[in-house]
C-alpha cells in the first residue's frame, strides 16, 4: 500500500511550505491539496487556490508526487485546466497527478451561476470534461464539439512532461463515473461515504468501501481494463474518521482497507481545530513506522 497526505491550503506560503517539505521528509508517496473557492468551515477564512499552491510545492520538493483532490467543472474550463496542468507538470519535473471529480452542491456550485447544475447535468458534464481534458493533454491540437464543452483548434504547447499525459485520479461513486475512472484513470478515488458532512469512525466505512471496490472492478471489466492496473485511493478525513487517533488506529485502518482492496491511503494533515483536529506528533510516529526497514 502507498500512503499520502492532503493539506488544507489555509496558511500563507511561508508557513505552508514547511508542511509540504515535511511531507516529503516523512516519506509519504504523494501529497495533495483541495481545489475550491470556498469550502465548509473555511468560507470566511484564508484559503489559497490549488494551482499556485502546487506550483510552490513543486519548487519546494523533489521526490514526492503532487496533486489536487479534486479539480472539477464547477470551477475550471477544461482548456484552461489543461494549460495549467502542462505547466505544472513541467515545473514538478513530471511528478504531477491530476485529480478530477464531477463537483458537488455547495459554495462552488452556487457562487458563480444563478442556477446550480442538477446531479444529472453534473454527471453528463463530467463525462465530456474528462474526455476533452484527456485529448487536450495528449495531442498538440484539439477540436471537440460536445453538448457542454467545445474546443476549436486549441493548441497545447508544450505537452505534459509525462507521456502520454499526467495520470488522472478520478473520483467516482456512481456507475457512470466509475466507468470513466476505469477508462481514463490511473487512480480511482473514493471518500468512502460521500453523502456525509461530518466524518464517522472508519469501521463504519469499511463495508461501503468494500462494495465500492467491487463495483469499480466490475466497471473495469465492462471496459476491458485490468482492475489491478488502476490504483484505488481512499481519502480519509472528510467522511472517514478516527484514522489518526493513534498510530495503532492508523495501521489498523490501513490494514483493513487494504484487505478491502484499497491501494493508496490518504490522510489529512492534522490541524489545531476542527475539521481534521489532530496531533502532528501522531503523524510523525506513523511516518517513522512506515519508513522503518522490515525483514522480508
Amino acid at each position: 500500500m502507498k500512503f499520502g497526505i492532503q493539506i488544507v491550503p489555509e496558511d500563507p506560503w511561508q508557513t505552508a511550505r514547511e508542511k509540504w517539505h515535511r511531507a516529503e521528509q516523512l516519506g509519504f508517496d504523494h501529497a495533495w491539496t483541495y481545489d475550491h473557492l470556498n469550502w465548509r468551515a473555511f468560507r470566511a477564512k484564508d484559503w489559497a487556490t490549488a494551482v499556485p499552491t502546487l506550483t510552490a510545492a513543486a519548487v519546494e520538493t523533489t521526490r514526492i508526487k503532487l496533486g489536487v483532490l479534486v479539480a472539477s467543472p464547477n470551477l475550471r474550463d477544461p482548456a484552461y485546466l489543461a494549460k495549467e496542468v502542462t505547466t505544472l507538470d513541467d515545473i514538478a519535473d513530471g511528478r504531477l497527478v491530476l485529480g478530477l471529480g464531477s463537483g458537488a452542491e455547495g459554495y462552488d456550485a452556487k457562487m458563480t451561476r444563478r442556477v446550480p447544475w442538477s446531479r444529472r447535468e453534473r454527471t453528463e458534464r463530467f463525462d465530456e470534461y474528462v474526455r476533452l481534458t484527456d485529448l487536450l493533454l495528449r495531442q498538440p491540437v484539439t477540436t471537440f464539439d460536445g453538448r457542454y464543452y467545445v474546443a476549436d483548434e486549441v493548441h497545447s504547447h508544450p505537452l505534459c512532461r509525462q507521456v502520454p499525459r499526467v495520470p488522472f485520479a478520478i473520483a467516482a461513486g456512481g456507475p457512470r463515473g466509475m466507468r470513466l475512472a476505469a477508462e481514463y484513470g490511473s487512480y480511482w478515488v473514493t471518500t468512502g461515504v460521500p453523502s456525509r458532512v461530518e466524518s464517522a469512525p472508519y469501521e463504519q466505512a469499511l463495508p461501503i468501501v468494500r462494495q465500492q471496490v467491487e463495483a469499480f472492478e466490475k466497471a473495469c471489466g465492462e471496459v476491458g481494463r485490468d482492475p489491478d492496473s488502476v490504483a484505488r485511493l481512499l481519502i480519509c478525513g472528510p467522511s472517514v474518521g478516527g484514522v489518526l487517533a493513534s498510530p495503532e488506529a492508523f495501521f489498523d485502518a490501513a490494514g483493513r482497507f487494504a484487505e478491502a482492496g484499497i491501494t493508496d491511503f490518504v490522510v489529512q494533515w492534522p490541524r489545531t481545530s476542527e475539521p481534521f483536529l489532530g496531533k502532528v506528533e501522531i503523524l510523525e510516529k506513523v511516518a517513522a513506522e512506515l519508513n522503518r526497514p522490515r525483514n522480508t
